[in-house]
């Protein structure tokens, strides 16, 4: 059995790290190098980092942030924002990500996953969805979760996973930054949709909501910000209860 996975994630901006409430009200949580570093040694599977101002700002992707964290990090790192084309997921690769992260982009340029899977492969290819409940399912929304498209989000994830992308990193908006579970529903759902693992994202809170998300929203991983940045969970402390309620874990 695949073990599950624990990954914190570096919400970027203006070269610091933020976090916030369904992707407003951002507060400072500190530097993404250290904490980067930090977590690389604190027992994290792997460590996503987004720079959530790049689409909005219509700028490239923070390569040199990209090449200091991956020096200071011996775990995966996935890295998304800003992403353009082709070129841009070769040199962020080149950078030192092992996977990047593609979500506006794709709906702009749906042959960009292809092309991704022909040069460099599925595994290194992730399509991040923000999705927002709206009359009884959940639709997509795009730049930094400001604009709202009428795209379903599970129908959404099957084409992007058809595409090639090979692993769906889903964010509740509503539930994000509120402690208050993850959308369960949302991941049961998606995870019967689509064969490629899912890394649930928005609204950790507690151990048993990281427990929920993957025994019962059938998850692969489990993203948190807050909670791993301001010491209110341990990632050791994490699987260590994980482990002990029967899921798989790297230790």
């Amino acid at each position: 059995m695949l073990t599950r996975r624990i990954i914190p994630c570096l919400d970027v901006r203006n070269g610091r790290v933020v976090k916030g409430r369904q992707f407003v009200n951002l507060i400072d949580a500190g530097d993404p190098v250290e904490l980067a570093s930090l977590y690389s040694k604190s027992g994290a599977d792997e460590i996503v980092v987004l720079d959530i101002s790049a689409t909005l700002e219509e700028r490239k992707p923070f390569f040199h942030i990209v090449e200091s964290i991956a020096a200071n990090v011996a775990i995966p790192l996935t890295v998304g924002g800003g992403i353009r084309s082709l070129d841009d997921i070769v040199n962020l690769l080149r950078a030192g990500a092992d996977k990047v992260s593609l979500n506006t982009v794709l709906t702009q340029n749906p042959g960009l996953l292809s092309e991704g899977r022909d040069r460099v492969g599925s595994q290194a290819l992730v399509a991040a969805i923000d999705a927002k409940r709206k009359k009884g399912g959940w639709i997509i929304h795009t730049r930094s979760g400001t604009a709202e498209t009428d795209i379903d989000a599970i129908e959404w994830a099957k084409t992007v996973v058809s595409r090639g992308a090979g692993e769906i990193l889903i964010t509740s908006i509503d539930n994000d930054g509120m402690k208050e579970g993850y959308d369960v529903e949302l991941l049961d759902r998606l995870s019967a949709a689509v064969k490629v693992p899912i890394v649930a994202s928005g609204g950790a809170g507690t151990m048993e909501h990281m427990y929920e998300a993957l025994a019962k929203g059938h998850a692969d991983a489990v993203l948190a910000a807050s909670i791993f940045h301001f010491h209110q969970i341990e990632i050791v402390d994490l699987k260590r209860y994980l482990k002990e309620r029967g899921l798989p874990m790297r230790m």
